[in-house]
């Protein structure tokens, strides 16, 4: 009974980590817990790379163990896997962090990225969770929701993340009604000030949205103001890729 209650009080650590990052004391007062065993529990997480800290008494995340958990699909085949060479060309192409998401409880959930050398870097966002209306990734997963199912996000309330959210019901249908005849969504500080982002959908032979591929930068420098449209169409380019690739395997 012990082993069961252990593995019950890890997977409460997981959920409340799938929430966002958090410090070993904020995690036990989230899940009820003492601060020892929350510390054990996540000593061996760690081991197993299902949680990761980026630096020494650092806050806690999801770790690539996990994601890549995740994101095994069929015959053992990775989505992440299969993503990673899009979204290093992606990168470099573009000069910013590439990344994939998919959609998971109607929030965005980031499985990897692929960033490059440079002064100024990024927040790393993998496994983590971002709200659908805030994130280009999620944008994507919106526009191609049937209506009955977009009825149902929009009329649940859309909260902003920053002061730029767009989030009046009106403008977020003509929103999406763009993205759709573009193929990819742009989004300006509207989830963290400070950072753009452009994503594009990954579909699947039936049409159905399998995940999307997305890139961002710090808004001082990305994009270029006369490069929104060309970084839109690398970003479809490696999206349709990697579905052509995924269809494949």
């Amino acid at each position: 009974m012990a082993g069961v209650q252990s593995i019950e009080r890890a997977f409460s650590i997981l959920r409340a980590l799938a929430v966002g990052p958090s410090g070993v004391t904020e995690l036990a007062e989230r899940v009820d817990l003492p601060k020892s065993t929350v510390a054990r529990l996540l000593a061996a997480l760690e081991d197993e790379k299902v949680v990761a800290q980026d630096e020494a008494g650092g806050e806690y995340r999801l770790g690539e163990g996990l994601v890549d958990l995740v994101g095994s699909v069929r015959s053992g085949r990775s989505l992440v896997a299969t993503a990673r060479p899009f979204l290093q060309d992606l990168a470099q192409a573009v000069g910013e962090t590439a990344g994939i998401s998919i959609l998971d409880e109607g929030q965005v959930y980031y499985l990897d990225h692929v960033d490059l050398d440079s002064d100024v870097q990024v927040r790393d966002w993998t496994g983590e969770y971002a709200p659908l209306h805030v994130v280009p990734s999620g944008l994507v997963h919106l526009a191609h929701l049937s209506e009955s199912a977009l009825d149902a996000v929009i009329g649940s309330g859309l909260e902003p993340s920053t002061p730029h959210s767009v989030v009046d019901p009106v403008l977020v249908r003509e929103r999406l009604q763009q993205i759709r005849s573009a193929g990819y969504a742009w989004v300006y500080e509207e989830f963290v000030e400070g950072i753009n982002s452009v994503a594009a959908p990954v579909l699947g032979t039936d049409g159905d949205l399998v995940a999307a591929v997305h890139i961002h930068g710090p808004a001082y420098r990305f994009p270029h103001p006369d490069q929104t449209h060309d970084v839109g169409l690398l970003v479809i380019d490696a999206a349709t890729g990697l579905a052509a690739q995924w269809a494949e395997d």
